[in-house]
Formats: structure tokens, C-alpha cells, sequence
């Protein structure tokens, strides 16, 4: 997979402050009777830009209100928000997120503490962990994008680039749009773009647009590449970040996309062990994020085939 020499860093960086810092401001759980008042004060402004927010709402639950912003908010195209709206709308997002519980990076166990017998290569900085990676707050997430890079626009879908930006607010598509437009082309499968990551735990997130292979029976080397290439293009794009020492990969390609996930999680490990060996000083966590009991089990199997093949053949 060839670099995205025609659309660098260097070239949206400063158009999206990449490096400013994203203030988080509210740093306590919401009351019951607060988080009603935003909730309803957040109806109040989405409903005059959709349909589906209209007067038999007013005596819905606070999940189902909820659930009617997160969905406008999944299909809502970028255009700005006033400014008094996106303070409240952070002060809520800021609060699920304290809510929800946020995990240390640095409270995780590397591979080498957690698998018996992992003595592969960097098995040190390599963690294997289980979890809602919304919660995490190593410097940055990968975040499986499609290739408008704007976030799922299926309201309420549970796939990771829904999750994502639901989590973290439109800013987050608006500063995918402006790296879309600036770019004036569909992002390539196999590459990778960052922005900050705002309400989450986290300071960034990398977008990378993995293989669909949804309905094809056989997965060639054409496929496995351009995985492959998604784990270094990511690293290679938060190596460029002096402030990126800890990362978290999803499973990409393995929701939607339909990857095996089996085949999917050796070419994670044997992309990223490869680049650690090139980069042998470059960041001190690099954790794989499962959400599922058996996507664990998935990777811990593809843990012991690396560490048979001596050579960590790339594809």
C-alpha cells in the first residue's frame, strides 16, 4: 500500500487546531435534574432541524430522548451548532463519559504479564484488553471509518465508527468533513487521517478505512495487505504526533466488513510487531481492544501462531 503522499498531515493539521487542546471543562456526574434540563433544552434546538423530533415527544422517557439525540445525531450532516447548545451538549457527553467509568492505559498489563509463556518480540508494550474502548484514555483510539470518513449515519447503529463519534460529539465530523473536502476525494482503503478526540477519554483519534469483504468467499493477499497496511499507516500517522505514546486498535474490518476475524487478528499482530522492530523506541503501550469474551479467546489463538512463526512473515 502506497503512502498518501497527495494529502499528508502537513497539509490539515492547522486547519483542523489538531494541536490546540480540547478543554474538558465539567468534570463531575450530572444530577438527574440537570441532565433533564439539557436534555430538553438539546430537544428543544435538534427539533427544529428534523422531523423527527416533534410535540408527542414532550412526555417520553430521558433514555428514549436520548436515544432521539444520539440519533439526529448520527444522521445530521456537519454544519455548525450555536454555540450555546455545544456547551451543554459537551457538559452531557463530558458526564456519560465520567459515568460510564474512565480506564487507565497505564492500569493495564502488558501480554507478557497476562498470556503464559508470550515471550514474542515487544511483548512488553503489547496489551490485549477487553472493553468498551470509548472508556480508555491512552493518547489515542483507531477509529474502522468508512471511506466519506463523516462517522455512520445509521441512527443508533452499534458498529465502532457509530460508537465513536457518538461518544466524542459532531465536532468530530465536522473535523472529518473538513479533511474530506480539503482532501476533494473519498478516503483510499488502507490509509489513515487524525483528529482530536474531544469528549472522550482520549486525545485523538486516527480514522482508518479498512477492506469490506462482505460476500467474498476467498480473502486474498490483495485483502490481507490492505489490512495490513491500515496497522501501519495508523502507527506511522501517530508516530508523526510527539504527544502519541499510547495506542488503541480496534479489531478493524471484523464488525461490518466481515474480515475473519481469526486471520484479522494475526495480520494486527504481525503488522504491528513488524513496525515495533523498525521502530523499536516508539511508544510505550500499544493496546488491541475486543469487546466480546470470544473475540478474546480470537486473539489470544492468534497470539500463540505469531509467536510459532519466527519469521513474522508480513502478507
Amino acid at each position: 500500500m502506497e503512502n498518501n503522499n497527495f494529502f499528508n498531515l502537513s497539509d490539515y493539521r492547522d486547519k483542523i487546531n489538531l494541536d490546540t487542546e480540547f478543554i474538558k471543562v465539567h468534570s463531575s456526574i450530572l444530577d438527574e435534574d440537570k441532565r433533564e434540563i439539557i436534555i430538553d433544552d438539546l430537544m428543544g434546538y435538534f427539533s427544529k432541524e428534523n422531523v423527527m423530533f416533534n410535540q408527542e415527544n414532550a412526555n417520553i422517557t430521558y433514555k428514549d430522548k436520548r436515544n432521539l439525540i444520539r440519533a439526529l445525531l448520527n444522521v445530521r450532516e456537519a454544519k455548525p451548532i450555536d454555540e450555546s447548545i455545544l456547551v451543554l451538549l459537551n457538559h452531557l457527553l463530558q458526564s456519560e463519559s465520567l459515568k460510564k467509568g474512565i480506564v487507565d492505559v497505564n492500569s493495564l498489563k502488558s501480554v507478557s504479564e497476562t498470556i503464559f509463556d508470550m515471550n514474542i518480540r515487544h511483548n512488553k508494550k503489547i496489551i490485549l484488553w477487553k472493553d468498551d474502548i470509548t472508556k480508555i484514555n491512552s493518547d489515542v483510539i483507531i477509529n474502522a471509518a468508512n471511506n466519506r470518513m463523516l462517522g455512520c449515519f445509521r441512527p443508533l447503529h452499534n458498529c465502532i465508527d457509530n460508537v465513536i463519534h457518538s461518544s466524542s460529539g459532531p465536532q468530530l465530523r465536522d473535523d472529518c468533513n473538513k479533511i474530506i473536502t480539503l482532501q476533494g476525494k473519498p478516503e483510499s482503503v488502507g490509509l489513515a487521517k487524525i483528529t482530536r478526540a474531544y469528549n472522550l477519554p482520549s486525545k485523538f483519534v486516527i480514522h482508518t478505512i479498512g477492506p469490506n469483504v462482505s460476500g467474498l468467499k476467498n480473502i486474498i493477499t490483495f485483502h490481507k495487505n490492505q489490512l495490513s497496511s491500515c496497522y501501519k499507516e495508523c502507527l506511522n500517522l501517530a508516530n508523526q504526533i510527539d504527544s502519541i505514546n499510547s495506542i488503541t486498535f480496534c479489531s478493524i474490518s471484523t464488525g461490518v466488513s466481515d474480515f475473519p476475524k481469526n486471520i484479522a487478528a494475526e495480520i494486527a499482530l504481525k503488522s504491528t510487531i513488524n513496525w515495533l522492530d523498525h521502530n523499536p523506541n516508539k511508544f510505550t503501550k500499544i493496546i488491541f481492544n475486543v469487546y466480546s469474551d470470544y473475540d478474546y479467546s480470537v486473539f489470544i489463538k492468534a497470539f500463540y501462531r505469531v509467536k510459532e512463526d519466527l519469521k513474522y512473515k508480513i502478507f
